[in-house]
């Protein structure tokens, strides 16, 4: 298994989805698909080595027009290389203040304190597949005809990433540990990822109130997921099919994950 972690000054939670078995016997490709954290920190060096060194030459991102708002553009943005995909995993709420977006951008209640347990998180990640099923088939889209690499991010790359990058990993034959080990590994990062973002305007407030145990990834969130798209539509690939793609189009994005 080749090194995941990606070691940037910008940033805590980014890791290459290369190198994971998949039930034919293969592995996915280094280089293809990326998950991570805001990019909104990224140094000089570190946009070097992701443009130069890792070949990445998509982002995908899956946080709110809101929040980009209120983030400003990343040094990302003025790589004029790079190609741009916005697809956000939350409706738009109007009047909505900066506070509550960040809430519902974390999952964090807005009133009655619930238990956060996997079950809580799993019902979260499934409501962006039934409420924004046109964010989800648009970032995988993307993934699939990204040049080079594609890095999928929103704030905490934990949420809405692991949710679509499950997706991804699931049509690529990854089996449903390997995406569950995949998910979890992100708690090795959880307080590196809260304490950067408890820094930020736009999701301190909101996290002020947090204790990392609420935010910490659950493997049974991520298997609870999995299990329900197949039980609904025979897994990832059946569910991008009823939204639209045709088997030509989940076979590519499977190809691209998993072949030279």
């Amino acid at each position: 298994m080749p090194e995941r972690w990606i070691h940037l000054d910008g940033l805590v939670n980014m890791r290459d989805l290369g190198g994971l078995p998949t039930r034919d016997g293969g592995t996915t490709r280094p280089g293809r698909l990326i998950r991570s954290d805001n990019l909104q920190d990224l140094t000089t060096d570190d946009v070097t080595r992701l443009v130069d060194e890792l070949g990445v030459t998509d982002i995908v991102d899956l946080r709110t027009e809101t929040e980009l708002h209120l983030e400003g553009d990343g040094p990302l943005r003025r790589v004029t290389s790079l190609t741009h995909h916005h697809h956000s995993l939350m409706r738009e709420r109007p009047a909505e203040s900066k506070e509550q977006v960040a809430a519902r951008a974390l999952a964090l209640p807005e009133q009655d304190e619930p238990v956060r347990d996997g079950a809580f998180w799993a019902e979260h990640y499934l409501g962006y597949l039934a409420r924004r099923p046109d964010s989800v088939s648009a970032a995988l889209r993307a993934v699939s005809e990204a040049r080079g690499a594609a890095v999928v991010h929103c704030a905490a790359g934990k949420d809405r990433t692991g949710t679509v990058v499950a997706m991804a990993l699931d049509v690529a034959g990854v089996p449903h540990e390997e995406i569950v080990a995949d998910y979890v590994l992100t708690a090795e990062r959880i307080e590196a990822i809260i304490g950067r973002l408890s820094t930020r305007d736009s999701y301190g407030p909101a996290l002020a109130r947090q204790v990392v145990s609420d935010q910490t990834p659950r493997p049974e969130t991520m298997l609870t997921i999995l299990d329900a798209v197949d039980d609904g539509w025979g897994g990832a690939a059946g569910w991008l099919r009823e939204n639209g793609w045709g088997q030509d189009a989940v076979e590519r994005l499977r190809m691209r994950l998993t072949r030279a």
